[in-house]
């Protein structure tokens, strides 16, 4: 994996771009040593975002599952608790 400084990053912007997006390239982006932010294929991204609903879909499936969730929710309950 590439990684690069900031600085650098943003010097190389469409190079940077063009190596993830065509070359399928993961590149890490680094300030100050740390490693602040990747730059991924948008079909990493996609693979992610399929694994994060699949995790969040297992999580309800459980919950409604638990006999102690048997209890509903008042609208307004979850309007507020989520900002809704």
């Amino acid at each position: 994996m590439t990684k690069l400084k900031v600085s650098n990053a943003r010097k190389e912007f469409a190079e940077t771009i063009n190596k993830v997006a065509y070359g399928k390239e993961r590149i890490v982006i680094e300030k100050f040593g740390k490693d602040i932010v990747a730059v991924v294929p948008i079909a990493d991204l996609r693979l992610i975002e399929e694994m994060e609903d699949h995790l969040d879909l297992e999580a309800v499936r459980k919950a409604l599952a638990d006999p102690k969730n048997k209890k509903p929710i008042a609208w307004d309950k979850i309007r507020k608790d989520f900002g809704v």
